[in-house]
């Protein structure tokens, strides 16, 4: 008897307890917060990390995250709150909350795209787009692997982007040149924040690039001057600076020394101040160089400064300056050796851009940047008599307006420009338009065209189209599979030259062609791509000596259109995850270039029909290992350029024999080379860290131009310290 009124006791102990509690109390004491999360598109955000943090404690706890539809949900105690949204492809968004008992308040927000992520391509199309859904080849480096590598200098970053291939005339300070997909070195658009900073054509000096400030370097694939103009006939280099993200400033302070006398150090101060976001860059460069008369100097100031009147509303000014001198002593490895004493370049290039962004309503986005880029180059050389000055600039506004609908959008825009260089100077304007669309799940398709108004060569039409296609999409072994393609055409302003000595030059034309495939494996643990390129360049400008020009006594020849190139390849990357603590990357190219065409074999050997363009190898290739335990970090790379078309231009043809003497220069070869470096990085206490950066590891004696020795083994060591970094 007892055991069976036990349990009923208990029950009724328990139920007078459940009606004694107000348990009422917590139902309507608490307070929700829902919302939707979308993209500029109006697209869901799947997986975005929604967080809180009372406003009167530091302490941030992650709630919830958002859903397959976007929409996220938040029960709290009432309170007042700090609300973010957080995701590795989305600026930051965070909302103040003062929540009643029993209250629900609805936020929906429309996430931004982050200009500097990893996973958000800026270059590729006219509005942001994600490197997911982008449908053109494009490469990524960004502050994370320099550092890993402790680069200070943009040149070494060339080797570890497939499709591309460089130039540098000597060790330290030597004109350096870059190539991809087998264009020519001014085939390639550069951009510092929006800015164009080419000179046309002619090439980008990379001398005195370095990567201080630089957040992120995207790298795209083909012509596109549907949307950027003249000199994107092969790609489009884009140079991202740092923003300051933190309400705590934070300052790097950074020094470093090695071989050869060379010291470098600098700092970067960078923070958010209310509405305001600041970052500030001041570096400096010296060393003694490698020989006599090899002697490098550089100057590096940056800046990016940011004022957001509201969320969709945002002023930015974005200015760089690089100042260098080089001493340049010539073909040294040459037998004998050409050197010129006290020969030297100066260099000064300055860069600056003014945008504002502004949603006028959540379709409707305007984008309005007005720039300026400065180049002066001063090539001393005493033997010579006076030193040779060089000065351009350009000037301009870019204003385009996009309208978002669903799952796709349509962009125009209008560009005005001013160039000057020496005597003479010209003034260009374009009106381009592209349309992106989603189709269903699998398909994302892009379609555009500018028409370019040139005063030198008037009007001509340039269209670009791509695709992508998500073959599968999974989650085991075998995940998403990406099938992509591309075409568009791309033109190239002739030089500005001395009135007299330009004639009616038609720009510099081309035609490229892009097929490949992206793969995800393993449970995203492999990652590799590749793609299939086929590139054809017509009206190159080329000139000729025995053409004598009696108008133009300073060139004592003729400029002409004549000349016909293409360039056939292919290039593959890949990243392992080896281990959580071990990745592995590398890359590989293919690029099959030759001369289809010319009418001055003798004059211009770079162009002799049937050779293969200069200074671009068959064969290249890089890989890398990064090994991050226990916060210290080591990085080993490995670069291998094939066996590439050069000249030394002093030895000649004289009656079809290669030897000194007046004539054609003799088309040569560089011959192939593999070199190692290695770096470090192991952290103290107090935001110390020690770097160390070793260079041409093994002493391998190679040339990247004919007759001009590099650096033989070198290294760096230094100190790093960070103040004010979460």
């Amino acid at each position: 008897m007892r055991l069976r009124i036990f349990p009923a006791i208990v029950a009724g102990i328990l139920f007078g307890t459940f009606l004694a509690t107000p348990t009422s109390v917590p139902a309507q004491g608490s307070a929700t917060i829902t919302g939707t999360l979308s993209d500029p598109s109006g697209a869901a955000v799947v997986g975005a990390q929604i967080s809180t943090a009372t406003l009167d404690s530091s302490r941030t706890k992650t709630n919830t995250q958002s859903g397959p539809d976007g929409k996220f949900a938040l029960t709290l105690s009432p309170g007042r709150y700090r609300v973010t949204v957080n995701h590795p492809s989305f600026t930051l968004a965070e909302q103040e909350f003062a929540l009643a008992a029993g209250e629900t308040q609805t936020w929906d927000v429309r996430l931004a795209l982050e200009p500097l992520s990893s996973k958000v391509v800026v270059t590729g199309a006219a509005e942001l787009t994600t490197l997911q859904e982008t449908v053109l080849p494009v490469d990524i480096v960004t502050r994370r692997e320099f550092d890993e590598r402790q680069e200070i200098w943009l040149t070494p970053v060339f080797a570890s982007l497939p499709g591309a291939s460089f130039s540098q005339l000597g060790s330290m300070g030597g004109s350096t040149s870059f190539f991809l997909d087998g264009g020519n070195s001014y085939y390639t658009k550069l951009l510092i924040d929006g800015v164009p900073a080419n000179r046309p054509g002619t090439p980008v000096d990379f001398s005195n690039f370095t990567l201080d400030g630089v957040d992120k370097i995207e790298v795209v694939h083909g012509a596109t001057s549907a949307l950027y103009g003249s000199d994107a006939m092969s790609g489009v280099m884009q140079i991202l600076t740092h923003r300051g993200t933190t309400s705590r400033p934070v300052l790097e302070i950074e020094g470093d020394g090695g071989t050869f006398g060379t010291g470098h150090g600098g700092g970067q101060l960078s923070g958010l101040l209310g509405a305001f976001d600041y970052s500030a860059v001041a570096v400096y460069f010296g060393s003694s160089g490698q020989g006599p008369d090899n002697y490098f100097r550089d100057t590096t100031l940056s800046g990016n400064f940011g004022w957001r009147f509201s969320n969709t509303n945002t002023l930015r000014l974005t200015v760089r300056n690089n100042s260098s001198d080089a001493g340049q002593p010539g073909q040294t490895a040459l037998n004998p050796p050409i050197f010129e004493a006290g020969q030297h370049t100066v260099l000064h290039d300055f860069s600056s851009g003014l945008t504002w962004n502004a949603s006028i309503t959540p379709n409707w986005q305007n984008h309005l940047m007005g720039f300026e880029n400065r180049f002066e180059e001063i090539e001393d050389t005493p033997a010579f008599g006076p030193p040779f000055t060089s000065k351009f600039n350009r000037a301009g506004l870019d204003e385009q307006m996009t309208y978002l609908f669903p799952h796709g959008g349509v962009t125009g825009g209008y560009y005005f420009e001013v160039e000057n260089g020496g005597a003479k100077g010209r003034t260009n304007q374009a009106g381009y338009l592209e349309l992106h669309y989603q189709f269903g799940k699998r398909l994302t398709a892009i379609a555009g065209g500018r028409a370019e108004g040139n005063q030198f060569f008037g009007t001509r039409f340039v269209p670009r189209v791509g695709a992508a296609y998500g073959l599968h999409y999974g989650q085991g072994f075998w995940g998403d599979t990406r099938l992509r393609a591309s075409y568009g055409k791309g033109i190239s302003e002739p030089e500005i030259l001395p009135p007299n000595c330009s004639p009616q030059l038609e720009p510099e034309q081309s035609r490229t062609v892009d097929v490949g495939f992206d793969q995800v494996l393993a449970g995203d643990r492999i990652r590799l791509s590749a793609t299939a390129f086929f590139n054809k360049f017509r009206n190159i400008v080329s000139f000729d000596f025995t053409a004598a020009n009696p108008n133009c006594p300073a060139f004592g020849g003729s400029f002409f259109n004549t000349d016909l190139a293409r360039a056939n390849g292919a290039f593959s990357k890949i990243e392992l995850k080896a281990t959580r603590w071990l990745l592995f990357s590398g890359q590989y190219t293919y690029d099959d270039s030759k001369v289809l065409k010319t009418t001055n074999p003798l004059m211009d050997p770079a162009l002799a029909q049937g050779n293969r363009l200069f200074k671009r190898p068959l064969h290249s290739a890089f890989l890398m290992a990064n090994v991050h335990a226990q916060r210290v970090n080591f990085n080993f790379s490995g670069t291998y350029v094939g066996r590439r078309a050069d000249s030394d231009f002093v030895s000649t043809f004289v009656n079809g024999v290669c030897q000194p003497g007046p004539g054609s220069p003799c088309i040569t070869s560089d011959p192939s080379y593999v070199r190692w470096d290695t770096a470090a990085s192991i952290p103290l206490q107090h935001g110390l860290t020690i770097t160390t950066q070793v260079q041409n590891l093994f002493d391998r004696k190679y040339h990247d131009a004919a007759g001009y020795p590099v650096l033989g083994r070198n290294y760096r060591l230094g100190v790093k310290y960070v103040w004010g970094r979460d």
